[in-house]
């Protein structure tokens, strides 16, 4: 049997636009459900939680479902889940807001459902939206419909009606895409891992910066990225260490209550310093304990947990010359540690998927510390190889990072994303 059902949604976080389109997309996708009216986007001011909270935008859409009333409200969190949504605070931000407000003519007050939703007729930012596609729905009990709800409400609140969004008024992702998301990156005191942790917290989204060694250069990093008002915090730990990376996962969830995002950049630096004199057996150690084994093991406790949240965006570290070979020790070295990440991160991917994303990020010649240093026979093998002619630059590939991390990058998963100016080897 088909039954009517009306839902609402609601977004305030990133790009609210794309979320309820994308709900809209997931529910038209789902087996036993039809969207055959949506209203158009409201915006409207928060109601309750948190202060400082952005504008949500609203709507309504009407659908046709086989699915009974339980099963339609569980496919509506899951679709949540898989946009992101995590509950943390009441009336807190959400990537995505789905309610079921009638199913029928259907009245059930139980621990595990509600329909009518108990306060549709009294907001008007779901009264509306619900007005505008279904002006002659009736409560069932209040045996009134939406149209003449709406102007009771409009009448006693003495306030005009809303007014839609237009779609130019939100046509691109706004530059805060990242905005009420938490993120930790590994090995963010310097180089790509600081660039990386500054460009999400430009993005909007709070930042745990993780150090090895000097609390002092964390502590700045941490303080550049407050001056983006967002949230952020400084987390020391010796990736070398098995149980450290345990602790760092568990500590960092707990920090903010859940995690969205998570970046493996650290890496053992073997090309510059005493490090470069050490023998081969040694950096081979070195590289395998923080490259290869640190990234898996935080990779799959971050992921587990991500997982069971129902969201989140795990990005590796790999380089573009593994799979193509480098001549040399080095070449040697790090092909055969990134080659395992990258290889990790597919196995990952689809360990974690639908609900955690796991992509791997694969830099060429990026002028970091050892680049800036290197030979004038280096610098010209660089620019050479590289189609663009140039080196790239620890931004270059934060530029990248913040796309994958970020709802643009909703359907990229299991990929190994090559930042190197075009380099064909």
């Amino acid at each position: 049997m088909t039954v009517t059902a009306y839902i609402a949604l609601g977004s305030n976080l990133g790009y609210r636009r794309n979320y309820l389109d994308r709900a809209l997309q997931a529910l038209q996708e789902r087996d036993g459900i039809v969207v055959t009216r949506v209203s158009s986007y409201y915006r409207t001011a928060p109601v309750g939680g948190p202060p400082g909270q952005k504008d949500y935008l609203n709507a309504a859409a009407e659908l046709q479902t086989e699915l009974e009333p339980r099963e339609l409200l569980q496919a509506l969190l899951e679709i949540e889940r898989s946009l992101g949504r995590v509950r943390r605070e009441k009336h807190g931000p959400r990537t995505i807001d789905l309610d079921l407000l009638l199913y029928g003519d259907l009245v059930e007050h139980t621990a595990d459902l509600t329909v009518p939703h108990p306060h549709w007729h009294e907001r008007l930012f779901v009264l509306q939206p619900l007005a505008e596609i279904a002006p002659d729905a009736v409560h069932p009990i209040l045996k009134r419909t939406a149209r003449e709800l709406l102007n009771r409400l409009l009448q006693e609140a003495a306030s005009p009606p809303l007014v839609p969004e237009t779609e130019e008024a939100e046509a691109a992702p706004t530059r805060r895409e990242l905005a009420g998301l938490s993120a930790l990156v590994t090995g963010s005191t310097s180089g790509i891992g600081r660039a990386i942790a500054l460009e999400l917290a430009a993005a909007g989204a709070d930042v745990i910066v993780h150090g090895r060694r000097s609390r002092e250069a964390a502590e700045a990093v941490a303080e550049q990225i407050r001056s983006q008002k967002v949230r952020s915090t400084v987390m020391m730990a010796d990736l070398r260490d098995p149980d450290a990376c345990q602790h760092l996962v568990q500590a960092a969830w707990e920090e903010w209550g859940g995690l969205d995002i998570w970046i493996n950049n650290a890496g053992a630096d073997t090309l510059t310093g005493e490090a470069a004199d050490w023998p081969f057996e040694r950096k081979l150690a070195e590289l395998l304990a923080v490259d290869v084994t640190a990234t898996m093991l935080l990779g799959r406790a971050i992921g587990q947990r991500m997982k069971a949240n129902w969201g989140g965006v795990i990005l590796n570290m790999g380089w573009d010359q593994a799979e193509t070979g480098m001549e040399g020790e080095s070449g040697q070295l790090f092909a055969a540690a990134k080659g395992a990440v990258m290889a990790f991160t597919k196995s990952l991917a689809v360990s974690l998927a639908p609900q955690v994303r796991v992509n791997c990020l694969a830099p060429g010649w990026i002028r970091t510390a050892w680049g800036a240093g290197a030979s004038a026979r280096w610098q010209e093998r660089a620019r050479r190889e590289a189609l663009l002619g140039r080196w790239g630059t620890p931004e270059d590939v934060a530029a990248a990072a913040r796309w994958l991390v970020s709802p643009a990058a909703a359907f990229i998963t299991g990929q190994i994303v090559r930042v190197n100016g075009g380099a064909v080897r």
